[in-house]
């Protein structure tokens, strides 16, 4: 395999099926002109959050139903919500009476009633007390989310065929295998025997895998397959279809005609992002990526004919400026006072031990003679969790949490005079409160503590104070 492209669709993207036939798959093109690529695929927007628990709300899908049942009713009824869903999103891309259809839901069918026997017999077992189920139990979890992928990959792959195209789904999601391979192994079985140059490879985003593809990467598991494939076939670059372009700030807060694509940027700046939950690609992810020396591209899947932004590994802006403007609305200042911590050890390690185990993540931290804080993405159950840890084991200590928000600055070079002093004045000028600053000597990302009220305003006034500013610098300097 040379020269070809691996590229991944999300779930957003993928779930508006005729646009990305026409801007991703196809796309006028014919012929040849067809192959050299391979598509990962996410579920359908929705059915993930349907199969596990909504990823924002944290309402109950299946598998949140499956462990707080008591009675069997609750995961039943969630498992038909699945299935009614996927049959709805065959109805409304396939003709009604034509052999896809019928194909799709028999599809669906043999795959939720296999998930529902598994369940059930899992069920039986925890019902009689004497089983510790805490294996079985990840492990449903990982097939479940594996459902989804399948679902929109077989999907894929029929509707190509119904519209000329060679294309093979290559499920990956080892349904009713029982071998447990690495996910190396799982991808060079499933592409084994496949020649890029005349078929369309539709992969399942899902990869089922020693270790579990959800347990080590959440949500971010496709990425991470999808990766590891760009990887392991050399490819000659990385694509993500996104439902936006990669910009320089959320155009929903400063207006679609003030956000900017970014262009051009590096891995470093990708990971800022993934640490503040804005993902470009998932932290990992984007590693195998720029170890392998290969270039990612994040496209708009309803903007076909831009290029959109080019991540690279030696990538550094012309002139020192200001790429995107983001943050993290809903974050926890966690604050650790203890008189006593003047030339003592230990206690940043503690701190560090509790928030791992209650997989708290943190963004940041700053530490003075007596006082660490944490900023922390992590619903409040874990950081309370954590505190309680924490007071137990340090009963002279003084603990404290504070709702905040970070609101940063990223660029792949910040290193120019003044900067940090034109964000106080714009922050000031729109009557923000500073509550902290976070600036590394790396000069990369300038994060700002704020309170959550003031979280829009922020992002706001950073945004329009300095993007224009810095990119009219940067474009005066590359004329000169």
């Amino acid at each position: 395999m040379t020269g070809h492209t691996i590229e991944k669709i999300g779930g957003t993207s993928i779930a508006a099926t005729q646009t990305v036939l026409d801007n991703v798959l196809i796309a006028g093109r014919q012929g040849p002109a067809l192959y050299g690529r391979a598509f990962v695929v996410s579920a359908y927007a929705g059915i993930t959050d349907l199969l596990l628990e909504h990823k924002k709300t944290g309402e109950p899908g299946v598998y949140a139903a499956f462990i707080k049942d008591a009675n069997g009713d609750n995961w039943t009824r969630a498992l038909d919500r699945v299935a009614a869903a996927m049959v709805a999103h065959n109805a409304a891309i396939f003709a009604e009476d034509g052999d896809s259809r019928r194909m799709a839901d028999a599809f669906v069918a043999e795959r939720i009633d296999g998930v529902h026997q598994c369940l059930a017999d899992l069920h039986r077992l925890r019902s009689h007390g004497h089983f510790r189920l805490a294996e079985p139990l990840a492990a449903a979890r990982e097939m479940l989310a594996g459902l989804g992928e399948a679902h929109s990959a077989h999907n894929t792959a029929l509707l190509l065929r119904d519209n000329g195209v060679n294309a093979r789904m290559v499920d990956l999601t080892g349904w009713r295998d029982t071998a447990r391979p690495d996910l190396d192994r799982r991808i060079a079985d499933g592409m084994a025997g496949i020649d890029l140059s005349d078929t369309l490879p539709i992969i399942t985003g899902y990869a089922q895998c020693q270790g579990g593809m959800v347990a080590r990467y959440d949500r971010g598991y496709s990425e991470m397959t999808f990766s590891r494939i760009a990887v392991l076939t050399d490819a000659a670059e990385a694509i993500i279809h996104k439902e936006f372009h990669l910009s320089s700030a959320d155009p929903k807060l400063v207006g679609p005609g003030n956000a900017r694509k970014i262009g051009r940027t590096n891995y470093d700046v990708a990971d800022q992002l993934a640490n503040l939950g804005m993902e470009a690609i998932h932290p990992r992810a984007g590693r195998g990526l720029r170890q392998a020396g290969i270039r990612l591209r994040v496209k708009n899947t309803f903007d076909p004919a831009d290029d959109g932004t080019l991540i690279c590994g030696d990538y550094i802006s012309d002139c020192p400026r200001v790429e995107i403007v983001t943050g993290l609305r809903n974050g926890t200042a966690l604050e650790f006072f203890e008189q006593d911590m003047v030339g003592e050890k230990g206690y940043d390690a503690a701190i560090l031990e509790a928030l791992t185990r209650h997989r708290a993540w943190i963004i940041a931290k700053s530490s003075n003679a007596n006082t660490i804080t944490h900023y922390l993405r992590a619903d409040g159950s874990a950081v309370q969790k954590a505190v309680d840890e924490l007071e137990a084991r340090f009963p002279t200590a003084g603990l404290a949490t504070h709702a905040i928000s970070i609101v940063a600055i990223i660029g792949s070079d910040l290193n120019r005079p003044g900067l940090l002093a034109d964000a106080l004045a714009a922050l000031a000028g729109a009557g923000v409160t500073v509550m902290g600053i976070q600036h590394q000597i790396r000069n990369v990302d300038v994060q700002f503590i704020v309170p959550r009220s003031d979280f829009d305003r922020a992002v706001q006034a950073l945004h329009g104070g300095l993007v224009g500013m810095d990119g009219m610098r940067a474009m005066a300097a590359i004329a000169a």
